[in-house]
């Protein structure tokens, strides 16, 4: 059993139906897609919800709320020097190039940057990289292990907003249209999703493997479709908003031996 730890509260990344017991989401499928190049099914595939601080510890909590170690986290988890310095942080190569954006009530006036909520309270994710921002605008940052927590937040008038990349905020755009608007920032930076394997540098390896061959094998066309399903999707609800970058991040080759498929390249 391949066990892998996501979130489970973010429409369009990775989000578990209770009623139907079906996840669903791009990282989920980017999950799927890693686990049958290592050669398990998708029964053989195990989510945890976890929340953003177990990232790191590559710990989540199962149904009955025990501590269960998992072997991948893919949890919307963006790469940066600071975090793959941690013990415990092994980053693969990035599979989705997203950005910062915020969320308010359906009204809002036009935001046009976070220096608009200076004084004003924005909910985000603890231990994200989307905290920092909102702070430096002088917002007061309220932080959240839950981006659903944050919602409940905005939804009873606790808070003026809620900041966390754009492909999270997109999906909660998405699923309630009426209820939001979602607002682009301008920020520069990027946001790289990557896989952490913990401390395993031969999982890493086989993990960029499968990037690899999704980036770079015109027949392996998984990561796009997963793309459409998940992302595009949202687009139409989400208007001028920036999403994600529609094209897989590019992934350089690993250090391993000719792979089967790679005659089709030539």
């Amino acid at each position: 059993m391949l066990t892998v730890g996501v979130k489970d509260d973010q429409y369009g990344t990775a989000y578990y139906n209770k009623d139907e017991g079906t996840w669903r989401g791009f990282d989920i499928d980017i999950a799927y897609m890693i686990a049958e190049d290592l050669g398990f099914g998708r029964d053989q595939v195990k989510f945890y919800g976890m929340e953003s601080e177990d990232r790191a510890r590559m710990q989540a909590t199962d149904e009955n709320g025990k501590r269960v170690p998992v072997k991948m986290v893919i949890a919307s988890y963006s790469i940066t020097a600071d975090r793959e310095a941690m013990a415990g942080v092994m980053f693969s190569q990035a599979y989705l190039y997203t950005e910062q954006s915020v969320i308010t009530l359906k009204g809002h006036k036009a935001v046009a940057s976070l220096e608009d909520f200076r004084g004003q309270k924005v909910c985000s994710l603890s231990t994200a990289t989307s905290e920092t921002a909102p702070r430096k605008a002088g917002a007061v940052v309220v932080s959240k292990n839950r981006v659903r927590e944050c919602f409940d937040l905005l939804d009873h008038k606790e808070v003026d907003a809620v900041s966390t990349d754009a492909a999270i905020l997109a999906g909660w755009k998405y699923k309630f249209p009426d209820k939001y608007d979602h607002w682009d920032l301008g920020l520069d930076a990027t946001e790289a999703w990557g896989v952490n394997v913990g401390d395993n540098p031969a999982l890493k390896k086989l993990v960029d493997v499968t990037l690899y061959r999704s980036y770079a094998d015109p027949h392996d066309g998984r990561w796009e479709q997963a793309y459409r399903d998940n992302l595009q999707v949202e687009t139409p609800a989400n208007k001028n908003t920036p999403i994600a970058v529609a094209e897989q991040p590019r992934v350089t080759r690993p250090d391993v031996r000719e792979l089967p498929w790679e005659s089709l390249l030539q």
